[in-house]
């Protein structure tokens, strides 16, 4: 009996998912993979130096290193990318379910949704900035959103190893699944009247904090599947956050209700 073509295409996905690996690089970013447990480590390129630098974390994450010429630095990752003579290839992290994670994860019952924010920059800051202020987990679209690279582990400066990124299938599919569990959802909008402060619910309660990618914005869907729309106040008419820097603003609010 044939395969549906539906069935087909998602063991295609599985496959693909199991194969894909990702080049992490920079000191800081390769030392702290290197001593998660959970990552999965492939192969380790370091110059002499980096090598001695790692000594600690190369012996925890238990992954003979290749020795690499500083000059000769081969590995596939951009020319321009700042590694510091250390790159790393690992498969991506499994966070598992966004129930289970929401839920009952660690940290405060807050999460952060990225409608289609696709600068890696940005979301390695907005990782850091969940990590600070004790979010459960950041949530963004499988595609239009910016995927595990090396550029976004280098910004998020070691979270993305203790941070859970969720990628999901369907983003306003997640924001119904949060809104049963009990979460409000609150997407920023600098156009709208109602402040953060005067929308963010009780201290203890679990909230969504949902921001969309800058120019754009939330998208229709996005904005109706929302409980509440509210601005973070600006001195100037002019004046703006880029969506790292609202993300950080709205994260110390939530966090620190009561």
């Amino acid at each position: 009996m044939k395969k549906p073509a539906w069935v087909i295409e998602k063991e295609r996905s599985k496959r693909a998912a199991a194969a894909e690996t990702v080049w992490l690089f920079g000191l800081h970013a390769v030392r702290d993979a290197l001593m998660n447990p959970a990552r999965d480590k492939l192969r380790l390129v370091v110059t002499k130096n980096a090598a001695d630098k790692l000594a600690d974390a190369i012996a925890a994450g238990g992954i003979e290193p290749e020795i690499a010429d500083a000059r000769k630095f081969d590995v596939p990752i951009d020319p321009g990318s700042v590694h510091q003579g250390a790159a790393l290839e690992v498969r991506p992290l499994d966070w598992g379910s966004l129930v289970d994670l929401c839920a009952a994860g660690p940290g405060a019952p807050l999460v952060v949704l990225l409608d289609r924010v696709t600068d890696p920059h940005n979301v390695g800051a907005i990782l850091r900035s969940a990590e600070v202020f004790g979010a459960r987990a950041v949530v963004a679209p499988r595609h239009h959103s910016a995927p595990e690279t090396g550029a976004l582990a280098k910004t998020a400066s070691g979270a993305l190893e203790r941070q859970p990124y969720l990628r999901v299938t369907n983003l306003s599919d997640a924001m119904v699944t949060l809104k049963e569990m009990g979460y409000t959802l609150i997407g920023l909008d600098g156009a709208v009247e109602a402040t953060l402060a005067e929308s963010l619910p009780a201290p203890g309660r679990p909230v969504g904090l949902v921001l969309g990618a800058e120019g754009p914005g939330l998208r229709e869907k996005t904005r109706e599947t929302c409980d509440r729309l509210a601005r973070i106040p600006a001195a100037g008419v002019f004046g703006s956050l880029n969506v790292s820097n609202a993300a950080a603003v709205a994260l110390y609010a939530a966090a620190a209700r009561g």
